[in-house]
């Protein structure tokens, strides 16, 4: 007879295994089905390991500056790869064994082989047939293997890979996605990046901060297009200042390869070709849902441009059955997932005053250097919807703690409503705004105005500080600038 759980999480990534802990606390029977890799992509191949590879660029671009600060470091001052390289995979081996802890923890049963729908309230789990992508952390003693199991709910959070373009599809050898440029044998002297959104960008910092030839092909007309356009110009202006030759309103159109270099065919806008030869290329032109083989076509699940439809609770069309995370739609964020993980699974065991997820209040977040993070409406999209605004500014390099940290280059700008004086939008770049956007998000959720946040004391000397000035700046009360 097929073993029963109250929820079934298929995927144990950022959204699957909050989900199955969320579950757990409220005294739901859970199971949580993995077919690689407890943790997902972001803590073994995505948010997680790639922080850490760009934490040793950091480390390597202060050094490389020491005297900037008044000291002498002797010697030459170069990259270990194989190191760095070591040090990411230490990592996110340990998110992996973190996870695996916190399901013995909450007493989840790990499920692990492939899942598929079968009818409502049920799956098969057959033996994985996906070669990882990894070696296999060892498994728990008491993981439970192929078989039947039913459940009266069925949480899909089988998360995305990388989307590869007719013609172009990486090899692993030449053409890259975000697997292989994580963990590469040795480090070229050239690459070309498809894509500018933040893993194209962030791997384009790295290797650049490293010493790599650097080149970004972007179809957009501006790096990071999902950012407000004054943000990308600014950050855009500090990678060309780093060496990094980007190539923006562009597209790859053919890739030649040799033994060990490939040549891009890059159309520009008035309609030229250049042909640019690299070591090796990153595919960054986005993620899609894994979606396939799960059964939804059984189900009549309904789907869009290979992602689950879902309404604000992560429900489908068909009761019983939801889904979170990347598989469920942009934003394809670990921190929307872990949202919508809770939102979904709280729903379920009917508590009260659980709110729908509102995208436009999850923050995004590009660790490149400078960093770019961002949440809300861009201005361009405040005007498009008919907004009377306001927007202010403030530069890193009217403020203190920046300037005494030789991190002068960045600025925050917001937008107000005018009339109501609330927060639309926040848009950052710099030293460590991903860890300022959160002000600003707790701000929105609050539904605080501009008033509160002037009448807010900020910490002195902080980076902070430019976010209270720069709503001071869009009611022309600017203290410091």
């Amino acid at each position: 007879m097929a073993e029963n759980y109250d929820v079934i999480i298929i995927g144990s990534g950022p959204g699957g295994y909050i989900a199955a802990i969320r579950a757990a606390q409220l005294g739901l029977k859970v199971a949580c089905v993995e077919r690689e890799h407890l943790a997902g992509i972001c803590s073994n191949w995505g948010c997680i390991p790639t922080k850490a590879l760009l934490r040793s660029a950091d480390v390597l671009h202060s050094a490389q500056h020491a005297k900037n600060y008044g000291l002498t470091l002797e010697g030459t001052i170069t990259p270990d790869l194989k190191a760095i390289v070591a040090r990411s995979r230490g990592i996110a081996e340990r998110m992996n064994g973190g996870v695996g802890f916190l399901f013995k923890k909450n007493k989840v049963d790990i499920i692990w082989g492939e899942a598929k729908l079968t009818k409502p309230g049920e799956i098969v789990v057959s033996k994985t047939t996906k070669p990882a992508v990894q070696p296999q952390a060892p498994l728990p003693k008491n993981a439970k293997g192929e078989g039947t199991y039913t459940a009266k709910h069925i949480i899909i959070a089988t998360g995305a890979r990388p989307r590869a373009l007719p013609g172009i599809e990486p090899d692993g050898k030449l053409i890259w996605t975000y697997f292989e440029a994580m963990k590469p044998e040795e480090m070229p002297k050239s690459l070309l990046v498809m894509g500018s959104g933040a893993i194209g960008i962030e791997f384009a910092s790295f290797y650049r901060t490293m010493g790599v030839d650097v080149t970004v092909v972007e179809v957009m007309k501006t790096v990071m297009p999902v950012e407000d356009a004054e943000i990308s110009a600014f950050a855009k202006k500090q990678f060309d200042k780093q060496g990094m030759k980007i190539i923006l309103e562009a597209k790859v159109t053919k890739v030649e390869k040799s033994a060990n270099s490939i040549t891009a065919h890059v159309e520009k806008k008035d309609g030229t070709v250049e042909k640019i030869t690299a070591d090796r290329m990153i595919s960054a032109v986005g993620v899609q849902g894994n979606i396939e083989n799960l059964g939804l076509e059984t189900l009549g699940i309904k789907t869009d441009r290979g992602c689950i439809v879902i309404d604000g609770y992560g429900k489908t069309n068909v009761p019983g059955i939801y889904a979170i995370g990347d598989v469920a739609g942009p934003p394809m964020l670990a921190h929307k997932a872990e949202h919508e993980a809770v939102i979904c699974v709280e729903k379920i065991a009917g508590l009260p005053n659980v709110h729908p997820m509102d995208k436009l209040k999850i923050p995004g977040c590009t660790y490149c250097n400078p960093q770019v993070a961002s949440v809300g409406l861009t201005e361009a999209k405040a005007k498009e919807q008919g907004r009377d605004i306001r927007v202010g500014r403030f530069p890193f390099v009217a403020n203190g703690k920046a300037i005494a940290l030789g991190e002068d280059q960045g600025m925050v700008k917001t937008i107000f409503d005018k009339k109501t004086g609330e927060l639309l939008g926040a848009h950052l770049v710099g030293a460590e705004v991903t860890e300022l956007i959160q002000g600003f998000v707790v701000a929105m959720n609050l539904e605080t105005t501009e008033e509160d946040l002037m009448h807010t004391i900020f910490p002195h000397p902080t980076i902070s500080e430019t976010m209270k000035e720069s709503v001071l700046d869009a009611y022309g009360r600017a203290l410091n600038a």
